[in-house]
């Protein structure tokens, strides 16, 4: 098979990340926090290691600011609902995922103002559209870092500074960019931060988690055991414990924690590049295709790893089907969980085919993709 469905979850992952998930369950797999026997012991280390890691790879002061949860969508909900109360105000874009629009419609229901800025397709917000859109109860802004659909990266540090002068939490949703750009809170002005394991961090699924600000306490979404102040009757006031109740995905954390030394001795800049130019081939050859329309910005502009496209008179489904049975090459089609993104393009109702590549895809299977998209396409005239 050849893989571009990264966006979803990456695939193949280091063989470092399985034999960590391995070596956890079959010698560290205790519950971490509730015992002090070595087994436990040992799986607590791991977990505390973990968060020390995506500390210093987001440049985090302390990594017990950083929460695990199960996806991004898990840290999401615990981000907005755990702030956000009747008569605040949020901004957010046209361009997000529904683990961003979802929720903010919840809370919408509650009480909640939402202000959804129109993005372009090519260039995402402008600095200057969310900083008009601020109000005296504007409580936070919430975007994504890139769009799942088009790759559209967001000035998030332009956006930060102007949240900073007005007082306004910046909330990120990184699913689409950890592990391919640099983060870093503090010189980006995030003051939470979401990210998902199983993307380009590398990690298993089922690991995700969010990073808040040191002075920022969340209402809580789930109550229950955390291994520490077990006489009280109330969460603790601590994080991460306030945020972690039960049994926490060791085995999970420890792939993660594996991915992320993968990146950090690959080194990020070395990912990027490869990419990058895997993006950029990928585009300048399917533009050559007659039927074929591509989404989002130019090949010159900097984008996620991340390409929307249709073939004129073909839907989506179709497509993406002729691609997995006929060339063994996985893509997605439809409207990979984000309308929004989509009734910005206007592809909404039928979508588009999403190609997204990683580091371990190689020039060979782009050069094979786009001949396969060529043979689609004339079979189609």
């Amino acid at each position: 098979m050849i893989y571009f469905d990264n966006a979803a979850t990456t695939w193949p992952k280091p063989e470092s990340v399985y034999e960590a998930v391995d070596l956890c369950m079959r010698q560290k797999g205790a519950n971490p926090s509730r015992s002090g026997h070595t087994m436990a012991l040992l799986a607590g280390q791991i977990v505390f290691e973990t968060r020390v890691q995506i500390a210093e790879f987001f440049n985090i002061e302390d990594p017990l600011q950083v929460v695990f949860t199960p996806n991004a969508t898990g840290a999401l909900n615990l981000g907005l609902k755990g702030l956000l109360k009747p008569g605040d105000h949020v901004i957010t874009s046209s361009l997000e995922h529904n683990a961003v629009t979802r929720p903010l419609e919840k809370l919408r229901s509650k009480g909640v103002e939402v202000t959804k800025l129109q993005a372009s397709v090519h260039e995402g917000l402008h600095p200057q559209q969310v900083e008009a859109a601020i109000q005296e109860n504007t409580k936070m802004i919430v975007l994504s870092h890139a769009s799942n659909v088009l790759g559209v990266i967001q000035p998030i540090s332009a956006i930060g500074k102007i949240a900073k002068a007005k007082g306004v939490l910046l909330m990120v949703d990184s699913a689409q960019t950890a592990g391919s750009l640099p983060i870093d809170v503090q010189a980006m002005g995030i003051d939470l931060l979401v990210f998902a394991g199983h993307k380009g961090l590398l990690g298993p699924q089922g690991t995700g988690g969010l990073y808040l600000r040191e002075d920022l306490q969340l209402d809580t979404l789930n109550e229950g055991g955390t291994g520490a102040n077990s006489e009280e009757p109330f969460q603790p006031e601590e994080s991460p414990e306030r945020y972690e109740s039960g049994t926490l995905n060791t085995p999970g954390i420890a792939g993660l924690g594996a991915g992320i030394e993968f990146i950090r001795q690959e080194g990020l800049e070395k990912i990027r590049e490869k990419e990058n130019s895997l993006i950029r081939q990928l585009m300048l050859g399917l533009a050559k295709i007659p039927s074929v329309i591509l989404y989002g910005p130019e090949p010159t502009v900097e984008r996620a790893p991340v390409l929307s496209l249709n073939l004129e008179g073909r839907e989506p489904s179709e497509v993406s089907y002729l691609l997995d049975r006929l060339y063994g090459i996985a893509s997605r089609p439809g409207l990979h969980c984000a309308p929004d993104a989509h009734r910005t393009l206007g592809t909404f109702k039928h979508g588009t085919v999403r190609l997204s590549l990683g580091y371990f895809n190689t020039s060979q299977e782009v050069d094979a993709c786009i001949e396969a998209i060529r043979k689609i396409s004339e079979q189609g005239n």
